[in-house]
């Protein structure tokens, strides 16, 4: 900026107009800062109105790059030219699960939850409470100070309170049926997960036979990267968001692993999971592997065949389709080339899974929408994955998917962030309504816009195109189904992308098929007989470009829904979201019954415990019975047996207060966050996301941080307990002194007192001058733990 600024000083001082761009408001205002401090006056506009003005001017604008002119003493500076070309930034990899785990916690008032001490409960909301406690002033005496609670309620009205630093101890219940509220103090809970441990063994046995068949499978150790492949990654035409540049990571860190990589990459339609995907097949081919694509559609094929082509283009790199479009001749040369180890990457349907299918050296497979397969292409697969590397790319998971992700036995990872432009859905659930139906394809055709029409009955669907003829009166208007042969579905499909025709009435075939970015309006006649993952799939079709997509998901206002059926809908309205598919995905798990997807006599477990409850001690049944690996548990959740419940309380004013946070679901979201901080590392990464969400923390907030911060410093230390008496000091257990600890102990605590039996130190509070002046009673317990306790592990 040094540079940036000497330079606008110069050209200033010749009397021209120094424009500088700043991509948004709050970069225009820190900008107008930098200079200002190094002495330039700049001032802001909205817009440039006098062109022989002079001086410094910070404008708004996207514009990347400017120009010089000086004949008209104008100098304009974009982006680039100040801070240099926009570049992905290094992320640290993040754990698999952690997004999944924040993602669930969405409450309502009334919402079922699992506390992991107590069991399923209610979720009441957040409470103030103000709560005095003792001090060492001089005169002695109580301060006042106000906490956050989170409420639950269990059987017979009893309710729990939380503490804020507490809530990751909470997961929203998710089961299937509206669960039976237990009672509170948790031998209740602790039967029913004993009944659930002794039923998971099975299954928990059997994942182990396939996680070590993995495991012991001899894979390919890919190496890093190459400089094609860096030139490659260079090509790409966009910033990569920092979830897709972390799955990237994943991926290649997976692949340069001697074990065979199974992942799964969960992220919606138009999120960058196919560049994830070149970027695997890259570091295969360029090692001199194989990559091979399999899709659930032909339509789908000759997508990825055109984008890898584009991508691959100027290297030595041989591409494939192989569907059954091509001719019985094509087929035969592609299949020659693939078990020659001329074709690098192939790209196909279930035709990939056939038995003719030889490869000479198949080191990648990547399978998109895997749930779109049957049972056999499935069992392939299965046998496949113990081989090579599969990379699984998913919208919206299955829940057996889901399932076998989280209990950590395939790893999970996620993109959430979406293009710059892309804007929600908008969902519009309601009875049938003609005028509305009609006035929906009217407005799209208005804006030269494309509707899908979605009658999923072929027998009927000539009368459906008819009334959508009737409705809007001089729309081409074309059908597709299923029953026709597939090279007619292509053309009409092929003929639809390419503007040929305005509605296309289609049945769920377009579910998983062709990107068609100018049809931006979808109406559904029946989606009461839909699944939720097709809902989520089809409302995907549209709104996958600039334009603002609408959905309109009607039922027949004289049937009576199922209760199914009304979840359904009533999830894919609430999850507008442009990122929506893990939370589908585990709402899908809660409407059908997590256990129906793992077998009918596991439904019970399930809705006894939660499918959270029931992942974790699936979880310890794999660590308890495998003497290789461990099971990893769902970060910030039910950890009672990898992790102890740590309890920090102590008489502080540690809040985030409702004028700083005042959505209350955000600040249940934020609770979340801080309190599942691990270490330093954690409580800095929170507080940078504090600060540029809601601004710079109050007082209260940062003691609260600090409080996470403790808590880390505990966990480090095997502490569980800190908590004041009325005795006016500080209690810290488990505790186990060295002589050597003793010593120090004794030395800047003669007063304390070290019970053996108990396991257990106190510490006499000092007055209220003698705290540290930040970081008050909180900051002097950690730097007496540290003094006491640090470098001991138990």
């Amino acid at each position: 900026m040094d540079g940036v600024a000497r330079r606008a000083r110069s050209l200033a001082s010749e009397g021209e107009l120094v424009v500088l761009t700043a991509p948004g408001h709050g970069a225009a205002l820190r900008l107008g800062e930098v200079l200002r401090e190094s002495g330039i006056a700049a001032r802001t506009a909205e817009r440039l109105t006098d062109p022989h003005d002079s001086g410094v001017v910070i404008v708004e604008s996207p514009l990347p790059e400017g120009f010089h002119a000086p004949e008209l003493d104008l100098a304009l500076l974009g982006e680039w030219d100040l801070f240099g070309p926009r570049r992905s930034r290094a992320h640290r990899r993040l754990p698999s699960r952690k997004a999944a785990s924040e993602t669930v916690l969405d409450l309502a008032p009334g919402d079922p939850v699992v506390h992991a001490s107590h069991g399923v409960g209610r979720y009441v909301g957040i409470v103030t409470r103000e709560l005095r406690g003792p001090t060492r002033d001089v005169g002695g005496g109580s301060s006042t100070v106000t906490r956050d609670y989170v409420v639950l309620e269990y059987a017979g009205g009893d309710r729990l309170y939380v503490p804020s630093d507490n809530v990751d101890a909470i997961a929203r219940y998710v089961g299937g049926e509206e669960p039976r509220v237990m009672r509170m103090g948790g031998a209740e809970w602790e039967r029913a997960k004993g009944k659930v441990r002794k039923a998971v063994r099975d299954i928990a046995a059997e994942l182990i036979r396939l996680y070590k068949a993995r495991m012991h499978a001899e894979g390919t150790a890919f190496s890093v990267d190459s400089t094609w492949q860096r030139e490659l990654e260079d090509a790409f035409p966009y910033v990569e968001t920092p979830d897709q540049q972390a799955a990237i990571d994943a991926v290649k860190e997976d692949m340069q692993a001697p074990v065979p990589m199974d992942r799964l990459l969960c992220g919606d339609v138009g999120f960058g999971k196919t560049e994830v995907a070149v970027r695997a097949a890259a570091k295969a081919v360029f090692d001199g592997k194989q990559a091979a694509l399999l899709v659930p559609t032909t339509l789908l094929a000759q997508q990825h065949g055109e984008t890898f082509a584009e991508r691959f283009a100027g290297f030595p790199v041989e591409i494939a389709v192989l569907s059954r479009f091509a001719s019985a001749a094509e087929a035969k040369r592609i299949l020659d080339g693939v078990a020659a180890g001329t074709v690098d990457i192939v790209i196909g349907t279930h035709r990939l899974l056939g038995e003719d299918v030889r490869f000479k050296d198949l080191g990648l497979l990547v399978v998109d929408e895997e749930q779109r397969f049957g049972v056999t292409h499935k069992e392939k697969l299965k046998a496949l994955r113990t081989s090579v590397d599969v990379l699984t790319m998913t919208a919206t998971p299955i829940p057996r998917t889901m399932e076998m992700a989280i209990t950590g036995i395939r790893d999970l990872s996620t993109i959430e962030t979406p293009p710059e432009e892309r804007q929600p859905i908008v969902t519009h659930v309601g009875e049938w309504d003609e005028s509305l139906a009609a006035l929906a394809v009217r407005r799209e055709l208005l804006r030269d816009g494309q509707v899908f029409w979605v009658h999923n009955q072929v027998n009927t669907i000539d009368a459906a195109a008819e009334q959508v003829r009737r409705l809007a009166p001089g729309a081409r208007v074309e059908i597709a189904h299923g029953q026709m042969d597939e090279a007619t579905l292509e053309r009409i499909m092929l003929r639809f992308w390419k503007r040929e025709f305005d509605v296309l009435v289609s049945t769920t075939i377009i579910e998983s098929g062709l990107d068609v970015p100018n049809a931006n309006t979808l109406i559904i006649e029946r989606s009461d007989l839909l699944g939720l993952a097709q809902l989520y799939q089809l409302r995907g079709r549209v709104g996958r470009s600039s334009q603002r997509g609408y959905a309109y998901l009607f039922h027949p206002a004289d049937q009576v829904m199922t209760e199914e059926a009304y979840k359904r809908l009533e999830t894919v309205a609430t999850y507008t979201g442009m990122s929506s598919g893990l939370s589908i995905a585990l709402k899908d798990l809660e409407i059908r019954g997590a256990g129906s997807v793992l077998g009918a006599d596991q439904s019970g477990q399930v809705a006894s415990v939660g499918f959270e409850a029931y992942s974790q001690l699936m979880a310890e049944a794999v660590a308890d019975l495998t003497s290789e690996g461990e099971a990893t548990a769902m970060p910030g959740w039910g950890q009672a047996a990898s992790e102890p419940e740590i309890t920090v309380d102590l008489p502080v004013d540690a809040h985030l207060p409702h004028a700083y946070v005042p959505d209350e679901a955000l600040r249940l979201e934020a609770y979340r966050k801080v309190a599942a901080v691990r270490d330093a590392r954690g409580v800095k990464e929170v507080t940078t996301e504090l600060t540029d969400r809601y601004g710079e923390p109050p007082p209260p907030a940062r003691r609260l941080l600090t409080v996470a911060a403790l808590r880390a410093a505990a966990r480090r230390y095997g502490i569980t307990d800190i908590t004041t008496t009325p005795r006016g000091t500080v209690r810290i257990a488990p505790v186990q002194l060295t002589e050597r600890q003793e010593v120090t102990l004794r030395r800047h605590h003669p007063a304390a007192v070290h019970n053996t039996e108990q396991q257990a130190i106190e510490l006499p509070i000092p007055p209220s001058r003698d705290l540290p002046q930040e970081s008050g009673l909180v900051g002097w317990v950690a730097g007496e733990l540290k003094r006491v306790v640090g470098g001991s592990r138990y």
